[in-house]
């Protein structure tokens, strides 16, 4: 091979390599937990999925612990376009597609199997569609776990226990209004500002789900834990409108089945951390206290009001359907 047949090889495999590189996709994904988190691992399932399936021509690239800005605000992002992905708590979700709020109310669900099962099904099914409307593409519900209410101020076994407790909640009407109709005095917080504002005696406490207490350290500025299950709370992967628009039907089937992959790997985690949680918090100097089936029979009935309001916005077949399901 002569220098000028050897210099156009040269020159046409930097330009495969250069067309390579212009041919992947850069996935920005962000979200609000620690990489150690139920959504760091649902991440990394994903990223690993979808770049196996289409052999690396979309690649992620990872921002947790709100690198990308507050769940709202990343959302926010997805729909315009400037973020393409994001796996976020349905509390957040409920100021962009309200029916998502119904799986909010509290003590809608007996169980995680229950929960998984309205979620998978046509009711949860039929609700991912309606993200199409705002211009989101929602692919799979992925959860977080039933939440507890964590708290420096004292114990909690009855429903007067909250009268005054200024607890850290999302920007979700639903948790707001039973919070207030219980009489706590709840305040809606970007995650990013919480464990500041715990440390300093902004608020007295939050709620979450352990998955998150454990992976945000919350024992480190949280002295008291009630595990009271109050409401089972969903996340849901995302992935905006001008990323999905411009993939072919095959790369659209790896990040579905990528997105499948993902919530089956966050549910495991929280299957571990419903079984072993407790015990590392009550070993990092947590608190802990169960509401006992009493106690949750009279939260139950403290929240009356609330449901009338909640009946308002939801219908209320859909509510006893869902609480009926098997």
């Amino acid at each position: 091979m002569n220098i000028l047949m050897r210099s156009a090889a040269v020159a046409a495999i930097t330009i495969g390599f250069a067309g390579g590189a212009l041919a992947q996709t850069e996935v920005k994904i962000g979200y609000a937990l620690a990489p150690a988190s139920h959504y760091g691992v649902a991440a990394e399932k994903w990223q690993e999925a979808v770049e196996a399936a289409t052999e690396g021509r979309y690649m992620f690239r990872h921002f947790p612990s709100s690198g990308l800005g507050g769940e709202r605000e990343v959302v926010e992002g997805v729909q315009i376009g400037t973020i393409e992905a994001t796996i976020v708590s349905s509390g957040t979700l409920s100021n962009f597609v309200p029916d998502t709020g119904v799986f909010d109310i509290p003590f809608l669900f007996r169980d995680l199997a229950h929960a998984r099962g309205v979620l998978d099904g046509p009711i949860g099914q039929e609700i991912l569609e309606k993200f199409d409307d705002v211009g989101l593409v929602a692919l799979a519900w992925g959860e977080q776990g039933f939440r507890h209410i964590t708290n420096n101020r004292g114990v909690i076994d009855e429903p007067g226990d909250m009268a005054g407790l200024k607890l850290r909640t999302m920007e979700n009407p639903v948790h707001i209004t039973a919070f207030q109709t219980l009489g706590a005095a709840p305040t809606p917080m970007a995650w990013p500002e919480v464990i500041g504002a715990l440390q300093q005696g902004v608020i007295d406490g939050q709620e979450n789900p352990l998955s998150v207490i454990t992976s945000a350290n919350l024992a480190e500025v949280q002295k008291y834990l009630t595990l009271s299950g109050h409401v089972y709370s969903p996340a849901v992967l995302l992935v905006s409108r001008q990323l999905w628009d411009g993939m072919s039907d095959a790369d659209k089937d790896a990040f579905r089945e990528g997105a499948a992959e993902a919530v089956t790997a966050m549910r495991g985690f929280i299957d571990e951390v419903e079984s072993s949680g407790i015990e590392r918090l009550r070993a990092q100097g947590m608190e802990i206290g169960e509401l006992s089936a009493e106690a949750r029979t009279a939260f139950q009935e403290a929240l009356a009001a609330a449901y009338e309001q909640y009946y308002a916005s939801y219908d209320r077949a859909l509510i006893e359907q869902i609480i009926a399901a098997e």
